[in-house]
């Protein structure tokens, strides 16, 4: 689970980042963020919406895997940026963990978070092919 330190505060702190942030989509997935120089940290949230599951425990097994997946990304050697983790899809819940973190990175390195997974010119990965 990501510490508290790194996750937002109630809803006005995600009104910047709504407002002026970049977003890459995906499938089932979309990464919303925003540099903030006035931290020290990166911030984190996952919003999954009611429309997704009805069931908050279902929505809740989500936001926590996901949490998962951005506390063992090395988020912290990054620039402070404030990132939103917005879910469309309720079969998150039951994906596979590699799957899940493989998509959650993926959108965190297409939008330039994570540097060090980025993929190059010829679509390779830290020595994988994609």
């Amino acid at each position: 689970m990501l510490s508290r330190q790194y996750r937002f505060h109630g809803h006005g702190s995600l009104n910047y980042v709504y407002r002026h942030g970049q977003t890459e989509r995906g499938s089932s997935l979309a990464v919303k963020w925003a540099l903030n120089n006035r931290r020290q940290r990166f911030r984190a949230a996952v919003v999954v919406s009611a429309k997704v599951s009805k069931s908050a425990v279902v929505r809740n097994r989500i936001r926590r895997r996901i949490y998962s997946v951005l506390s063992q990304s090395r988020l912290e050697n990054t620039r402070p940026y404030d990132i939103i983790v917005t879910v469309f899809d309720a079969q998150l819940a039951k994906l596979p963990a590699e799957e899940l973190s493989r998509r959650v990175r993926a959108l965190l390195a297409q939008a330039g978070i994570l540097r060090s997974e980025a993929p190059d010119r010829h679509g390779i990965v830290e020595g994988k092919e994609s």
